[in-house]
């Protein structure tokens, strides 16, 4: 069912291309109402429109925050063409249908970015725009709305096909469009406000997000997916390479929120399948690199490695020494792009826009949603307590930091085995501490070389809950250990690495990683 066009509303805050539309309604001599800047700007391109309070025969009224919501709009917007008692009542009233809206919001999401004033900020909660849209797409059988510039051109194909009217199909794509953007503007405004009264978990909950790209496929190519950001776009950006998958970004992700912790211009990062596989913090880069790779070298191979600096020339031909799917640097020189391009389908990613902020974390299984804030704390002396008779050098207490952090990042049941702020055994991911433990150790054993002078650390995620793991990574040359407190032996752990002569810190927090 093909709807003719004869009467429009044009509402815009974004008022790009609108010339466009404007011709395309002259041509098929459309009546406009308009009001507000929209209005001026329409008779300062040189085309008629009637100002909405002339139609209305009712002011704007408080500072503009009443212009559109009357009955002789929605009315004309709601009405059923096919309803012999709506025609009557329109007549009845002298009110005309109007079969267009041309709608775009009070830019809100972009003011909140602009400012932190309250009253400017409340200001930008578009009311009538919104209900206008959602009177149309409510009405799609018989009312055409646009929302977005993007959507003109098509709108424009739509109306030539059609000879001046718009067919059922499309005004039922553009309806689902409406609703889709009232419902994220709502959402936005949702989030600020519960924000601002410290209200994390509401009653209701509307998640909103932009789709930055439908993917190849999820885990799996049996699995669809597809990536969304609260922004219009994601804060890093692909420089080279095929398309990121589901899998590549949920390793970039794990790979960056490591790189993050570690002091900026002397970390990298080594991830496979969401795991670090090697970390290590030193001002030289490339040291900082090769002790990251020595690590676990084998699983290294087809990773991700992240940098928290500029990759430049000498960094670029060490990476080109081993195949990797994805290589993250704060930036990339001229000549380490030559080099890495080299590798046609590499993914180089550059993090420099990255925000360090990250609120919340969302799974969804069974129609139902997991949130809770990031494991983002940032550690200070307070949050640990040296538990152990031999106590710490500042030097093996900030590397057992190092430790601890890197550990929070590793899938539980979680071990972490460091020397001089690099990893060089990593645990991860089994149902027995202790055999993560044994993983950790293997790992060390098979690619490191360990002189009786190294002082080797370990980290755990959790406490122990018998002695029996402490007593494993002993054996294996530990000599100091931080883990978090809590378990029912803790005083018989305190005891027991008394007895073996080790140094023991206890955190004041747990971090699980699932």
């Amino acid at each position: 069912m093909s709807k003719k066009i004869k009467k429009a509303i044009i509402s815009l805050s974004d008022k790009s291309e609108i010339k466009l539309i404007l011709n395309t309604l002259k041509k098929y001599r459309v009546n406009i109402l308009s009001s507000g800047g929209t209005s001026k700007e329409i008779k300062k391109l040189g085309f008629k429109c009637t100002e909405i309070s002339e139609y209305t025969n009712t002011d704007e009224i408080l500072d503009g925050r009443v212009k559109t919501l009357h009955p002789k709009l929605y009315a004309g917007i709601l009405s059923k063409r096919d309803n012999k008692k709506h025609k009557k009542e329109l007549k009845k009233n002298d009110y005309k249908e109007i079969d267009l809206v041309v709608v775009n919001f009070y830019p809100f999401e972009q003011t909140l970015k602009n400012t932190k004033n309250q009253n400017t900020i409340i200001e930008n909660i578009d009311v009538g725009g919104p209900t206008l849209v959602r009177a149309a797409a409510k009405n799609y059988k018989h009312t055409t709305v646009l929302t977005s510039p993007k959507q003109y051109r098509e709108f424009i194909m739509n109306l030539e096909k059609n000879k001046g009217a718009t067919s059922l199909e499309f005004r039922k794509k553009l309806s689902q469009e409406a609703f889709n953007l009232t419902a994220y503007y709502d959402s936005v405004i949702s989030e600020y406000l519960n924000i601002k009264n410290n209200n994390h978990f509401p009653q209701r909950k509307t998640i909103h997000g932009n789709l930055v790209e439908v993917l190849r496929y999820g885990e799996n190519p049996h699995q669809q997916a597809a990536i969304y950001s609260k922004n219009n776009n994601l804060d890093i950006t692909q420089l080279n390479g095929k398309k990121l998958s589901y899998n590549n970004y949920n390793d970039i992700y794990a790979a960056l929120n490591i790189s993050q912790i570690l002091p900026k211009n002397t970390g990298t990062v080594i991830v496979k399948h969401a795991n670090p596989c090697g970390v290590s913090m030193n001002n030289n880069k490339i040291k900082s690199y090769k002790e990251a790779l020595a690590c676990d070298p084998i699983s290294a191979f087809g990773g991700i490695v992240a940098c928290n600096f500029r990759i430049n020339k000498k960094m670029a031909i060490e990476l080109n020494k081993i195949f990797l799917e994805v290589v993250i640097g704060l930036g990339f020189d001229k000549d380490s792009l030559k080099i890495l391009k080299k590798r046609k389908n590499i993914r180089l990613i550059d993090a420099t826009k990255l925000k360090k902020q990250n609120l919340n974390n969302i799974i969804s299984n069974f129609d139902s949603l997991l949130f809770q804030n990031s494991d983002n704390k940032i550690f200070n002396k307070n949050n640990f307590k040296v538990v152990s008779k031999i106590k710490p050098t500042k030097k093996i207490f900030n590397d057992l930091l190092f430790a601890f952090n890197v550990c929070r990042y590793v899938k539980s049941n979680a071990i972490v085995l460091t020397r001089n702020s690099s990893t060089i055994g990593i645990g991860s991911g089994q149902p027995s501490r202790l055999d993560s433990c044994k993983i950790a150790i293997d790992k060390m054993k098979k690619f490191q070389e360990i002189s009786r002078n190294d002082i080797i650390l370990g980290a755990s995620d959790a406490f122990f809950p018998f002695v029996d793991g402490i007593e494993t990574l002993v054996q294996s040359g530990v000599s100091a250990i931080i883990q978090p407190s809590g378990s029912i032996r803790d005083k018989e752990i305190i005891k027991f690495a008394d007895n073996l002569g080790i140094i023991l810190i206890f955190s004041k927090t747990r971090h699980f990683k699932h």
